[in-house]
């Protein structure tokens, strides 16, 4: 993994001019060699301390290539998942349950339907979204939804084939779903990646109610798990818990809250992924088979009424600790490990995007722990939903309110 030299955070200052395809902006870099103290100044919600140095309020980070913030879309309606086709093109879920295919100038298709009622309310709708490894040949692509019955709602996984004409999702089927169903709409986790071996990792959260909170640390129930299943829906045959008794034997790693980013290392093959606390506590968890990451035993937040989680504890044996947390809170949503060498000191660096942060998360990772944090787009006032890398060697990103971004030389 590539070391990096780090220096601080600054603001961005950007510097606006017309393009037919939205707004532009260049990034103003400071001198190199600076340092600059951690990016968060605010009190955090409780006095718990960090397990070990560098857990939480890294020293700041800035970028010195220049680059471009270009707004190249602004009508896509409460997008949620992003993720490129082998062609370039993106594919961009609506939460209300339509897929949007861009271009990357931003022109955008007319909404593309063929998909089962989702519980589009509060947090639901139609999710997270990924082509099939062979999308070229099978025209297939993966999705996650809150689907909703008289039951309730739930997080699953389905596919369907997009229309030659790509007017349409065709033969959309459900091939899992994170049991049982609970009436809420709340805390779906439900983002989703392909490993190498073709097999999909999703991410599910434990329904923000007191009731199902505890599910989270049960193996009998698909609430606050990291679900690991074949191209078919299968569990795959190396799960952990594939022949443990009374378990789902989807389940790869449990002790989740509602994690709603996922992304492979681009050069270990590892599961990283970003995870909402409560007030505080947000985390970012290396993820490995058969792990338990704690939730609701230890936690580095605090209920929204102030209250400890529990017994209030942070560490306990058998149970993971964060390789990052955030307090007060980023709210990360997407995420993506950025691949090109276009901007070279941002090759294998972490990009979060912040809900009520309201900007990106740069993250510097090294053997595997956080040595630097950069805020992007701490300008925009918006929330950042999901961000993608692409083979252009930009960065392409969501917000809830219906932009779409491009971030790069």
């Amino acid at each position: 993994m590539k070391h990096f030299r780090f220096i601080a955070v600054a603001l961005l200052t950007f510097i606006f001019a017309s393009s037919t395809c939205g707004v532009e902006k260049d990034n103003t870099n400071n001198e190199q060699g600076e340092k600059f103290p951690p990016v968060e100044t605010r009190e955090p919600n409780s006095n718990y301390k960090p397990a070990f140095e560098g857990q939480t309020r890294i020293d700041g980070a800035k970028t010195n290539t220049e680059y471009q913030v270009r707004i190249i879309a602004s009508n896509l309606t409460k997008p949620w998942g992003i993720t490129p086709l082998p062609d370039g093109r993106l594919l961009i879920t609506e939460k209300r349950g339509a897929l949007r295919i861009a271009n990357t100038d931003g022109s955008l298709s007319e909404p593309i339907l063929g998909f089962p009622e989702v519980d589009d309310r509060s947090q639901g709708g139609l999710l997270d979204v990924a082509p099939s490894p062979n999308f070229d040949s099978d025209r297939i692509i993966y999705f996650t939804l809150a689907e909703r019955t008289n039951e309730g709602s739930l997080t699953a996984v389905g596919k369907g084939r997009l229309a030659d004409d790509e007017s349409k999702i065709e033969a959309f089927e459900i091939i899992f779903r994170a049991i049982p169903y609970f009436d809420n709409s709340m805390h779906f986790g439900s983002r989703i990646v392909f490993d190498k071996d073709g097999n999909i990792f999703v991410s599910t959260g434990e329904r923000s109610d007191l009731a199902t909170r505890p599910k989270a640390q049960l193996l009998d129930n698909g609430y606050g798990k990291v679900i690991h299943i074949t191209a078919n829906g299968k569990p795959v045959a190396t799960n952990p818990f594939i022949n443990t008794s009374n378990a789902l034997p989807e389940i790869y790693s449990y002790g989740h809250r509602n994690p709603q980013g996922l992304a492979i290392h681009p050069v270990t093959n590892e599961l990283w992924m970003s995870e909402m606390g409560p007030r505080g506590g947000d985390e970012l968890n290396l993820i490995e088979s058969g792990k338990n990451y704690g939730w609701a035993t230890i936690t580095y937040g605090i209920e929204y009424n102030g209250n400890p989680v529990g017994d209030g504890i942070t560490q306990h044996d058998d149970m993971e600790q964060p390789i990052y947390y955030w307090d007060p809170v980023l709210s990360p949503s997407g995420m993506t490990f950025y691949t090109s060498n276009i901007i070279p000191e941002w090759q294998n660096n972490l990009f979060i995007g912040g809900l009520n942060s309201k900007h990106i998360a740069r993250l510097i990772i090294v053997d595997n722990k956080v040595v630097g944090e950069e805020r992007l787009l701490t300008d925009e006032d918006q929330r950042i939903r999901d961000v993608t890398d692409h083979k252009d060697g930009s960065l392409y990103a969501i917000t809830d309110e219906g932009r779409l971004y491009k971030i790069g030389k």
